[in-house]
């Protein structure tokens, strides 16, 4: 039996912070069902590539729910809809900001009617705040937080981060979220309101740096892979491609050195400790640049791992998806209705890895089954 097993989740969620916070709960066995507009939600047309009509990013995030249909518009698929989620345990939503008092679904009435409900909203900058009611999106929210201004090329423009690491992230604290309510709600019997937001996610997964400008009062630089904090921890170049190495402390350094064939620089006083190569930084970089020059990366790979560096070469999704030890970890998985594979949640429990029970639910197929209210259907999928 899987942890949340008997939990039931409402999401109206759309694109993918929403969406992946409510498949989380749903991965670990509560029963989501996702509410859509009659069109559906936005990013099953978020392609190509698509898969079965709907696009494979939808596939990614909204597994293991029932998809419900309703034009909330229509006053009886409003009054359906409050007395379905009174049945509910977690609310999940991340639509425009005011969009669902109007309809009767702010958290105030429905918490109203059901006082041991976890009504949790994911904001683009937060609950409160000036900018509480502007929407954002990815790109916007990692340039705004800070998250450009330290990724990318030293010399290059600011870039982002080439993931959606902070709708994806968000998600991942919507869903902690929850179950750390529902514990409270274990001892209290009440209730909780979960905000977390976008804007939230990325300083904190800028903590770091931010602390270390709070202290120095000096914006972090860019590197192209490595850590303004740390020598070695970076990628090189090599006779045929690219190899990242981290020996990210004393020891592994001085080891690493022995391993390039260059001993002596572990003895140099300019080099012996982090600070001191972080101080050294444009003298030593280029050293370890040109003796990484000289070998293949598999060839590295081998001296490297042999000494216990730890080092990888620079996996595109063809390596990964075929490495034993994504099969090994089982973390690819077929998605049930769909020729089509995915990632599986990143958790295990007892050595067993959640399985998908569910691919991407059709638009509107669970409607029957709940004795909700059906629209006419503008779009399939």
């Amino acid at each position: 039996m899987l942890p949340l097993h008997g939990v039931k989740v409402v999401e109206i969620g759309q694109n993918l912070a929403g969406p992946y916070a409510s498949e989380i709960l749903g991965m670990l066995g509560a029963e989501v069902v996702k509410i859509e507009r009659p069109e559906g939600d936005d990013a099953r047309g978020w392609g190509p590539p698509f898969h079965a009509g709907i696009a494979t990013s939808f596939h990614a995030v909204n597994r293991n729910k029932r998809s419900i249909v309703l034009d909330l518009k229509d006053q009886a698929a409003r009054d359906w809809l409050q007395g379905f989620i009174a049945t509910r345990d977690i609310f999940v939503q991340n639509m425009r900001p005011g969009s669902l008092e109007g309809f009767g679904l702010g958290a105030e009435a429905l918490r109203a009617a059901n006082p041991r409900l976890i009504y949790c909203s994911l904001h683009a900058f937060g609950a409160v705040g000036p900018l509480a009611m502007r929407p954002g999106y990815e790109p916007i929210m990692q340039a705004f937080s800070g998250m450009f201004s330290v990724n990318g090329l030293a010399e290059a423009p600011p870039a982002r981060v080439g993931m959606q690491v902070l709708d994806l992230g968000t998600g991942v604290w919507a869903a902690l979220g929850c179950l750390a309510a529902l514990q409270r709600r274990q001892l209290t019997g009440e209730g909780s309101i979960v905000d977390t937001s976008l804007f939230e996610t990325g300083l904190g997964w800028m903590a770091q740096h931010f602390c270390g400008y709070f202290e120095s009062g000096r914006q972090p630089p860019r590197h192209r892979s490595g850590n303004p904090k740390l020598i070695v921890f970076q990628a090189f170049d090599t006779l045929d491609g690219e190899i990242v190495v981290a020996a990210a402390n004393d020891r592994l350094f001085a080891k690493m050195t022995v391993a390039l064939g260059h001993p002596e620089w572990g003895e140099d006083p300019r080099f012996r400790t982090n600070a001191d190569r972080i101080a050294h930084r444009e003298i030593i970089i280029p050293l370890l640049e040109g003796a990484m020059r000289t070998k293949t990366s598999a060839e590295w790979s081998e001296i490297l791992e042999a000494a216990g560096i730890p080092c990888s070469p620079i996996h595109d999704l063809a390596a990964v998806a075929a490495h034993p030890q994504t099969e090994a970890i089982g973390m690819i998985q077929t998605m049930p209705g769909y020729d089509l594979r995915g990632i599986a949640l990143p958790v295990s429990f007892d050595g067993e890895r959640p399985p998908i029970e569910r691919g991407a639910p059709r638009l509107g197929e669970a409607n029957a089954e709940y004795g909700a209210p059906m629209p006419p259907l503008t779009r399939a999928g």
